[in-house]
């Protein structure tokens, strides 16, 4: 197959590139700036110049592909509710060439986006209105594709996508406890965080690609609960911090636009996503992974 990666140079993306190549397909890999072609280019992939504000650039990589992964988001959490609304907007254009054929549209959202007093699967659906997390529109705009007959699954991933050359989350609570000279966590820290290893989400989404249920949601985690104390744990002992308890006033200070996502007990299963796809993580695990002094570089 030849598949359209949106994101292809991304932490995520660029590993479902090399995963996609590995596999023997060919890959149409979105890019946006110079550097990022150039890095596309170099691993065997054909580049696409685009970005995810430009829907006719989208549509056009759909168009030229057997499958579209879209992996692509804007990061920028001071501006969280646009980049979500850009995304959705996004993922119309890419169903939208795709409609009238059975070429399939994997679209990524997370398991943060839900919450139970259960343990949270596949087949939960997260909230929607005005009140909703606005990362909701990546899946509302997958469930009105398939209602359309589009061939769309989804792929959620944890609050943790970890490995060599993350910027995500750890990072994040690493930087804070380098400011704050303390690694916290809320409470007791016993909430925990699905995790998964780059290179074990990567095969999750070429196993959707390829053999993908149109409808389906797939838990791309391979741990389904990490405490969060745990994590504080590690970062305070690789930096030799003290690890200390915050209530919640105290957490607001400390972690701000970051506390409710310290605070999220997210436990989520991958029971029925290792069985549709058979699937099996086989990487290291976030806590003996960020307990490398790769972690704390820089």
């Amino acid at each position: 197959m030849r598949i359209f990666v949106t994101g292809a140079t991304g932490f995520v993306g660029e590993a479902v590139v090399r995963e996609l190549l590995a596999a023997g397909h060919s890959v149409l890999g979105m890019a946006r700036v110079d550097a990022g072609a150039d890095a596309l280019a170099r691993i065997g992939a054909a580049v696409h110049r685009g970005d995810l504000l430009d829907t006719e650039s989208l549509a056009a990589g759909a168009k030229a592909c057997d499958g579209v992964i879209h992996t692509a988001f804007i990061h920028d959490f001071s501006k969280f509710k646009e980049n979500c609304e850009i995304d959705r907007h996004a993922i119309e254009a890419l169903g939208s060439a795709l409609a009238g054929s059975d070429r399939p549209l994997v679209v990524t959202s997370g398991t943060g986006l839900l919450s139970s007093a259960n343990i949270i699967t596949e087949e939960d659906v997260p909230a929607s209105g005005p009140n909703a997390i606005p990362r909701v529109a990546s899946e509302e705009a997958a469930a009105s594709l398939a209602a359309r007959g589009v061939n769309v699954s989804v792929v959620r991933l944890p609050p943790s996508v970890h490995g060599d050359g993350d910027h995500g989350f750890v990072p994040l609570l690493i930087g804070l406890a380098r400011e704050k000279r303390v690694s916290a966590y809320v409470g007791e820290g016993l909430n925990r965080w699905p995790a998964v290893h780059r290179f074990d989400a990567a095969r999750v989404f070429r196993l959707a690609v390829e053999k993908g249920v149109a409808g389906a949601r797939y838990h791309g985690l391979a741990e389904e609960g990490v405490p969060f104390r745990d994590i504080a744990s590690v970062i305070g002992r690789r930096l030799n911090l003290p690890v200390i308890s915050k209530d919640a006033a105290e957490a607001a200070d400390h972690f701000g636009w970051f506390t409710h996502f310290a605070g999220m007990d997210n436990l989520a299963s991958n029971q029925r996503t290792r069985e549709l796809l058979g699937w099996e993580p086989k990487q290291i695990g976030l806590i003996a992974d960020i307990d490398r002094p790769r972690y704390f570089e820089g």
